[in-house]
């Protein structure tokens, strides 16, 4: 027969860390980049456990970056930085900027991934340029490509304060090409490819901090990445704010009757200690 305190009390931890998480999830709703946590009830004989909270991997909306340098992936994949070790780094949150040098970063510090490109839009692989058809057809299936990347830089000469000395600006395209302008804009020349890798198991990354993930051997060796990159934006939380409302509510009855059921079995205890000491 099991024990109902035990029972109870093991019910009422469980409840405790599902409402931290609806808890999280909800007080993130608005924070760029935030992936909504799941959990899973286990039922065993002696109560109820919750399994390792799981990342909601659909997409979140779009909003407003603080400038144009800030990207938003809409589709498959995740942006590539490296820390100072040059350990890659997975993020949906593109909230890169060009820092004094020039360099591409992001909040932390960590230099975003892209591919050289020639004048043509080819990536160059050393001296050698990859094959256009190959590199689309591999990305179509989310296959995986050897193509090392590079940090992207765009360095303003202090002489003419013009990036790479000689663009008036840059523009990101949809496609993820980076181009320098000049002529107001009658001349645009391909700089990089910002870089966007995919996992088989992307539920299989390993998050090192809020929005920041690193491969593991659950989540495979990174693929090519298939979406749309718009400039500008950045992606919103995916938190079902309405759902986490709903599952919070639902957790509040379980805790009530947990308690109750405690509570009971603390009075219980009690009377029959009363009745064996008299």
């Amino acid at each position: 027969m099991n024990d109902s305190f035990i029972t109870a009390l093991n019910v009422q931890k469980a409840t405790v860390n599902w409402m931290d998480v609806l808890a999280e999830n909800m007080g993130n709703t608005y924070t760029p980049g935030f992936r909504e946590n799941s959990v899973n009830f286990q039922t065993f004989l002696g109560g109820a456990i919750l399994d390792n909270p799981n990342k909601k991997l659909s997409q979140g909306k779009s909003m407003p970056g603080t400038s144009n340098s800030n990207l938003f992936l809409e589709g498959q994949g995740y942006f590539v930085v490296k820390n100072q070790e040059g350990k890659s780094i997975y993020t949906r949150l593109g909230e890169f900027t060009f820092d004094k040098e020039g360099v591409y970063k992001n909040k932390d510090g960590h230099t975003v991934q892209g591919y050289i490109l020639n004048d043509k839009g080819e990536i160059m692989q050393g001296t050698s340029t990859v094959n256009a058809d190959l590199y689309q057809e591999t990305t179509a299936v989310g296959g995986a490509m050897n193509i090392p990347t590079t940090n992207i830089k765009l360095w303003i000469d202090p002489n003419n304060g013009k990036y790479l000395g000689k663009y008036d600006d840059y523009e990101i395209k949809g496609d993820g090409i980076l181009y320098g302008k000049a002529d107001k804009g009658k001349t645009m020349v391909p700089l990089y490819k910002i870089a966007n890798m995919n996992f088989h198991n992307s539920a299989g990354l390993y998050e090192i901090k809020q929005g920041l993930y690193i491969e593991t051997e659950e989540s495979g060796n990174p693929v090519m990445g298939r979406g749309e990159i718009r400039s500008g934006l950045l992606e919103m939380s995916n938190v079902d704010f309405k759902g986490n409302i709903s599952y919070f509510q639902q957790a509040k009855v379980q805790m009530e009757l947990t308690n109750k059921l405690i509570s009971t079995n603390k009075q219980l205890l009690e009377e029959t200690l009363k009745l064996v000491g008299s």
